[in-house]
């Protein structure tokens, strides 16, 4: 009797997605990951001295982190055994050691998959340190978050950590051109088209692979090709990977500020738009922005700190996306403007020697003395009002007793701080000379 998987022409098992159809057979076959699985790949070390540590693999989505893991394990002979950390608990981790140790007393080993390792709370990857450390497993993670900081110490001291590429545009077109062996026709897309393709998988192989199942499904074999217009319609662009609470975040915000920091306004507006697009909280970026004015303009352009608050008024004034114009224009003035460190350099020296000298108090002359005891103790004896004195300087000393005079902030030979340079000279120079 026909099932409804035969009337609808499908298997029985139902249908699998192109890209699993075509996942690689063997390590050397995975693309963009040369440096793991090329000849002088890291695991093919591994495999060619007869050892396989545990390990985690560190990447993006759709760069070949469960393809890897199965094909260690097919070229290890041991038993794979695969989990996500989404879906089990301790129950599920508990079965499988105790799997895991029957196949050891028989002789044969399990190379352990558990993909998203990262959700696994404290106590869960604990669990998994015995088994590790007498062979039971040998633990394969794959996590797409920066294991540093999501993983147990005691697990990453007992694991290797491989870091995956993010596919680029060469890998890309190796996975379409498999796509077309397997369909044996060329996917129906013009040049253009084709190159706007492989920037809408970013990176992602598993992506790259969907789209060109999608294509070939919805273009006939004798349609003519698409072009780029006509592929945005039959395709739906994916979001760019971020999320605003892990890697890509920090790493997104920390490229914008090396990037104003750097003077190149170009680049910075390419990651406040990267950040923008992404769903980025605009006043996140407004109060970036303000400590990039701060921290790396300072005295050098004051006004790089009005245009940066403007920036945050106009926005709460204008709400988006009319506002985030605004913020483009505070990052462009930040960027453009002189670079200087000297104010930020001073208050943190500031700060040190004030952790260090402790309670030294001021010295008397400069305090007042409200009491009869305290101008008995000479609190504010001599005393020079410096409105008084020439050139509205008396050159006094306003350090404590005892420690003697330094200097914190030196600021460069750049835009405003160039006149202050001047000033503080000049301000030395008479000191100087009236002590």
């Amino acid at each position: 009797m026909t099932n409804l998987f035969e009337a609808a022409g499908l298997g029985r098992e139902g249908p699998r997605p192109l890209a699993d159809r075509l996942r690689p057979q063997r390590l050397s076959d995975v693309v963009g990951q040369d440096h793991l699985v090329g000849p002088d790949g890291v695991l093919t070390r591994m495999l060619a001295a007869g050892r396989l540590a545990s390990i985690i693999l560190w990447g993006p989505p759709g760069t070949g982190k469960t393809t890897i893991a199965r094909l260690l394990a097919g070229e290890t002979g041991l038993a794979f055994e695969q989990m996500s950390a989404i879906f089990s608990g301790v129950a599920d981790l508990k079965k499988t050691f105790e799997q895991a140790r029957i196949r050891r007393e028989q002789g044969r080993g399990t190379l352990l998959f558990v993909d998203e390792i990262h959700r696994f709370n404290k106590s869960q990857q604990d669990s998994f340190l015995p088994y590790v450390e007498d062979g039971t497993i040998i633990l394969v993670g794959a996590t797409t978050e920066n294991p540093s900081f999501e993983l147990n110490g005691a697990v990453l001291s007992r694991c290797q950590v491989l870091v995956l590429n993010r596919l680029d545009a060469a890998a890309l077109e190796a996975l379409v051109a498999r796509a077309e062996l397997f369909h044996k026709r060329r996917l129906p897309l013009d040049d253009a088209a084709r190159t706007a393709l492989i920037a809408m998988a970013d990176g992602d192989g598993r992506y790259v692979l969907n789209l060109a199942e999608d294509i070939f499904a919805a273009v006939p074999e004798d349609a003519a090709p698409l072009d780029s217009a006509g592929l945005a319609r039959t395709v739906q662009q994916r979001m760019p990977l971020y999320d605003k609470a892990a890697d890509g975040h920090y790493n997104l915000i920390s490229a914008l500020h090396k990037s104003v920091r750097g003077s190149d306004p170009d680049a910075a507006l390419y990651y406040l738009a990267r950040m923008l697009v992404a769903g980025e909280d605009p006043l996140f970026l407004a109060r970036r922005l303000v400590r990039m004015a701060i921290e790396d303009v300072g005295l050098a352009d004051p006004q790089a700190l009005h245009q940066a608050l403007a920036a945050k008024d106009a926005f709460d004034f204008l709400g988006s996306p009319e506002g985030e114009l605004a913020l483009a224009q505070a990052c462009v003035y930040i960027a453009a403007a002189p670079k200087s460190n000297a104010l930020y350099t001073a208050f943190a020296a500031a700060s040190q020697r004030a952790k260090q000298t402790g309670s030294l108090a001021p010295p008397k002359i400069i305090l007042n003395a409200p009491t009869r005891l305290m101008k008995e103790q000479e609190y504010g004896s001599g005393y020079k009002y410096d409105h008084d004195q020439p050139e509205a300087f008396s050159g006094q000393n306003y350090f404590p007793d005892g420690m003697a005079r330094e200097t914190y902030y030196n600021p460069p030979e750049r835009g405003f701080e160039r006149e202050i340079r001047k000033r503080l000279d000049y301000w030395a120079k008479l000191r100087r000379e009236r002590q």
